[in-house]
């Protein structure tokens, strides 16, 4: 396993190696939080050290993450994990999580053999519907091969690694390195193999040459490296696929060799146009747009027909025998052996038109300085300015449209992409759309207090935020296990993938000592707190101070009873000052009594 890695992004557990590349090993995987199979795939580390695929990669993942169809491998998530080797070193590890898919790659089937023509022609036009697809969101695989095309047990055909191949030949400069990376030359289109930009018809050329493979059980072109194999697509003619296998009819002869043009204007220009004729030809009828480039070829024997010359094809009569079978019989018969003269004076009419147009053309141009071509190839402008890319895009004689979206990778401010894409011919003065970043999107935290500690947790996954840290906190009425609030606060706005950290109730409150205070302002403060108090008095005390309370203080469950013992008992009374004279007036006059006695006796 990768680096010891057995669990990325704390979410994937990783298993047992079920598939290995040129550029990666793929694992299968659980999804710990969704409790699904996956497949993951791990990317040589060496990539990471690039920043322009760390970047590539990211934007790339992110487009064939939005594509869902059945016929596409879906992408789950993508993303780098540090990882520390056993020598010591840290790095980084690139890694896509996508839809684990029960089946057997292409490749495998291919290994066995050709297969038969109307299953060839079922697998590739499920490949063609996926391309048709992916082209219209404006992806282009670039790297259509046996070992990206998956096949289910029930026999669905998915589709898969969109887009990664760009973020890796973006960043490789020959054709040695790539393959190093991809694995193997044998799908490459001319235009790949050239260097040069490539499109959707790059894909076409690479569907054609699976589709040449499951006819014939081989390549059209072999060699011993990859780099003569890449030459060979550029310049050698492939033969006819019934060369190999007798079985394969005519009609999808000329279809496959239509897919291998080598010019890529006059190969099938979109997925939907090689499907098409794929059919008819299964149904045993040579479509109209080959029939037409074979009728011109026919009549110009060094013309070479969908990359093959006619004199070097192995079987060129028995693959367009069927061209004109269906109008032979009604065509009118020559009774004679030199053109018309009326086609002669046609002829020689459009040559005079010609010659005259070419004239004016050349009479009218500036000196020293060439002809201009009608259309011109979009510039690569991601990741610069919407400025700079205006710039650059001006010089092209082209104008820029400023698209704003959201971007988690690309930087506020900086062009993700254009609409054509980069390479993509255009004619001048046309205009550009060039997106530009206005930064992860904010949205708002979602409304969380009130609800339960895993309700709050689900609603932030939904809204695209993690949860960090759960503390816990006393209420005197939040039910335990509730959420009492979070941070940052319900309804603010923030960036997709932030955390939220959670307060949640602990059901309790914090039970004060109410000793010495009065029974009346001991009572309140404990209410306030949600607790029920229930008085006990003691008449062998006076004063009103509580003097014990029956639950010590500290944490107590909400709603609690507690007892509390007061002094109950009335002060007692003293006589009032008035009464105190009267005594003494009456004690005065009983002496006076007593000594008048006491006088009477003497």
């Amino acid at each position: 396993m990768t680096a010891g890695i057995t669990l990325l992004a704390n979410r994937y557990e990783i298993g047992d190696v079920i598939g290995r590349g040129g550029m990666a090993t793929v694992h299968l995987g659980s999804d710990t939080r969704l409790g699904r199979k996956v497949a993951v795939k791990l990317l040589k580390p060496s990539l990471a050290n690039d920043p322009a695929f760390r970047t590539r990669f990211r934007q790339e993942a992110q487009a064939a993450a939005r594509m869902a169809h059945p016929t596409v491998v879906r992408v789950y998530d993508a993303g780098e994990e540090t990882v520390t080797e056993t020598s010591g070193a840290e790095v980084q590890v690139p890694f896509i999580v996508m839809e684990y898919v029960e089946g057997r790659p292409l490749s495998d089937i291919i290994a066995e053999g050709a297969v038969a023509p109307a299953e060839a022609v079922r697998i590739t036009e499920g490949i063609l519907t996926a391309l048709e697809y992916s082209h219209r969101a404006g992806v282009v695989h670039r790297d259509i091969k046996p070992a990206n095309v998956m096949v289910t047990h029930s026999g669905q055909v998915k589709v898969m690694d969109f887009g990664i191949a760009r973020a890796i030949t973006d960043t490789s400069a020959t054709v040695a390195q790539t393959t190093s990376i991809l694995g193997t030359a044998s799908y490459f289109s001319p235009e790949q193999a050239r260097g040069e930009t490539v499109d959707a018809r790059t894909d076409i050329y690479s569907t054609g040459v699976v589709l040449f493979e499951l006819l014939t059980g081989r390549a059209p072109f072999l060699g011993d490296t990859p780099v003569a194999v890449a030459y060979q697509h550029v310049s050698e003619q492939p033969v006819a696929p019934s060369s190999i296998t007798p079985e394969v009819s005519p009609a999808l002869d000329a279809v496959t060799l239509h897919a291998l043009v080598k010019d890529r204007t006059r190969r099938f220009q979109n997925a939907a146009e090689f499907r098409s004729d794929l059919q008819q030809a299964a149904a045993g009828r040579v479509p109209a747009s080959t029939k037409k480039i074979q009728q011109n070829a026919a009549n110009d024997a060094s013309t070479v027909l969908f990359g093959v010359d006619p004199r070097t094809t192995s079987n060129p009569a028995a693959a367009f025998r069927e061209l004109d079978d269906d109008t032979a019989e009604h065509r009118p018969q020559r009774t004679q052996n030199r053109p018309p003269v009326a086609w002669i004076w046609v002829g020689i009419l459009l040559t005079v038109a010609v010659i005259v147009g070419v004239v004016f053309f050349v009479a009218n141009l500036q000196p020293g300085k060439p002809p201009v071509s009608s259309s011109v190839s979009v510039p690569n402008v991601t990741g610069s300015t919407f400025s700079a890319a205006s710039t650059a895009l001006e010089k092209k004689d082209l104008t820029a449209v400023k698209v704003e979206e959201n971007s988690d990778s690309v930087d506020k401010g900086m062009v993700i992409r254009t609409d054509p894409g980069s390479g993509i011919n255009v004619g001048r003065k046309s205009s550009v759309n060039v997106v530009v970043s206005l930064g992860p999107e904010r949205v708002p935290v979602p409304e969380l207090n009130g609800q339960s500690q895993a309700a709050a947790q689900q609603a932030l996954d939904d809204a695209g935020f993690r949860v960090g840290a759960i503390s816990s906190d006393y209420s005197s009425d939040v039910p335990e296990g509730t959420v009492m609030s979070s941070d940052p606060e319900s309804g603010s706005l923030h960036t997709k993938g932030i955390v939220i950290n959670l307060t949640v109730s602990n059901g309790k409150v914090q039970l004060p000592n109410v000793t010495n205070q009065q029974f009346s302002e001991a009572k309140a403060s404990l209410e306030q707190l949600g607790l029920t108090v229930t008085p006990s008095p003691s008449y062998s005390c006076t004063g009103g101070l509580v003097t014990q309370q029956d639950t010590p203080q500290g944490d107590i469950a909400q709603g609690s009873a507690v007892t509390l013992t007061y002094c109950a008992a009335s002060q007692p009374t003293r006589a009032p000052s008035t009464d105190n004279g009267d005594d003494k007036g009456d004690n005065g006059g009983d002496n006076g009594d007593n000594r008048g006695d006491n006088g009477d006796g003497r």
